[in-house]
């Protein structure tokens, strides 16, 4: 008759890539697989004299395999939720060049500034802005040509105050 130590060897050696597999299945990270049957298998050795009586001494190695995977995948969610929720963050400060733009577009007046922003931002045509702004394509041009002048002007001015 084997020794105890020989029929858990034996045990070990026909179920644990089956295990290893299965639990690798569930959490998609076959290491961690490895380690959590490794870990199943330790447990069933600790109690091999009451789990080798079992009708299915597989079944229950699987059971606490599975048990195991769903804790650590627990574990690890709690980690991640706490991370994140307590994180810094590091925002970066806002390009300067946007700044001024922003500044220098604030300067213009309501109608210059709209025309300016859907026409380069929002890349609509001039005949669009004109249907909706509800004007001639006439002022549509207009408005830009003063808008982009004036700033050309703030931008100018803004560069000169910063050199």
């Amino acid at each position: 008759m084997a020794s105890a130590e020989q029929q858990f060897d034996e045990f070990y050696t026909r179920h644990y890539a089956i295990v290893a597999a299965q639990i690798a299945l569930y959490l998609g990270d076959r290491a961690e697989a490895e380690d959590i049957a490794q870990e199943a298998f330790c447990r069933a050795w600790n109690r091999w004299s009451q789990v080798s009586s079992y009708d299915n001494p597989a079944g229950w190695v699987h059971m606490v395999a599975h048990r195991l995977a769903i804790s650590r995948w627990r574990r690890l969610r709690t980690a991640l939720t706490h991370r994140l929720r307590y994180r810094t963050e590091v925002v970066p400060p806002p390009d300067p060049g946007r700044v001024d733009l922003v500044s220098a577009l604030a300067t213009l007046p309501d109608a210059h500034r709209r025309v300016v922003v859907l026409h380069y931002l929002a890349d609509l045509g001039v005949d669009e802005i004109a249907a909706r702004e509800g004007v001639p394509v006439g002022t549509v041009k207009s408005w830009l040509h003063r808008g982009r002048t004036r700033l050309a002007t703030a931008l100018d001015q803004r560069e000169g105050a910063s050199q």
